[in-house]
């Protein structure tokens, strides 16, 4: 019911000024086992050197989601939007029939983050970009809604797909449980600390798959902060 994945176990390219890892196939690593979880194509644990970035280049039919877990992330497309995001706070995209797009760390730190591909549920569409702030104390002890493709989710950046972006903040000693319903998928990540799900230990930067039809119960070991897709 839960396959985890090891940080040493993720796919790695080290470009210099990007030191990446890849929890499922992704440009030249590829691993016919991680080709995706169900609607969820990509989870990219990217460091960006300071003052660098990846240029402007071209995406469509996808649900792009940047989680920044420390500095922050400078976004310009070909819509004419421009904005920084925060360690925290997420941005969205939805590629639809084509946009490009540059994301750069004007910091003179690295930046982390999470980065998330989910397939939507129609193709095409005009393209679209947001972002959020979503202070971490507003997350403690309970799991809050960052991107959604639900309407009752109307507090979240919206996304279109069935899925849903969450994020939770534990102590040491909490708990939090999360139902992941039948034919669900979904993919947690500890950005910090350390966690058991149902029992078994995952340390930061691991990755665990979840099975549908289940309710998992997620300690926090060490303080941690946690995310998770939830998709078809």
């Amino acid at each position: 019911m839960i396959d985890k994945r090891p940080f040493s176990s993720l796919g790695h390219a080290d470009h210099g000024w990007l030191n990446a890892r890849h929890h499922f196939s992704f440009a030249n690593y590829y691993d016919p086992a991680r080709m995706g979880w169900g609607a969820i194509r990509v989870w990219n644990d990217d460091e960006i050197a300071a003052n660098s970035g990846f240029p402007p280049h071209p995406h469509r039919d996808m649900e792009i989601i940047t989680y920044v877990r420390k500095g922050a992330i400078t976004h310009q497309d070909s819509m004419g939007n421009q904005g920084r995001t925060e360690a925290g706070d997420v941005q969205v995209m939805s590629a639809g029939t084509g946009v490009r797009h540059a994301e750069y760390n004007l910091e003179p730190e690295t930046t982390t983050l999470f980065q998330i591909w989910i397939e939507p549920k129609r193709l095409g569409g005009a393209p679209s970009w947001g972002a959020k702030p979503f202070p971490k104390g507003e997350r403690s002890g309970k799991f809050v809604t960052l991107a959604s493709g639900f309407a009752e989710d109307a507090d979240a950046l919206p996304i279109r797909a069935d899925a849903r972006v969450m994020g939770a903040t534990l102590q040491a000693g909490e708990s939090v449980e999360h139902s992941v319903g039948d034919g669900r998928h979904a993919y947690l990540v500890p950005a910090t600390g350390a966690i058991e799900i149902d029992g078994e230990r995952f340390d930061a930067r691991d990755g665990a798959a979840l099975t549908g039809g289940k309710t998992y119960t997620i300690r926090a070991i060490e303080e941690a902060e946690l995310v998770l897709v939830d998709s078809e």
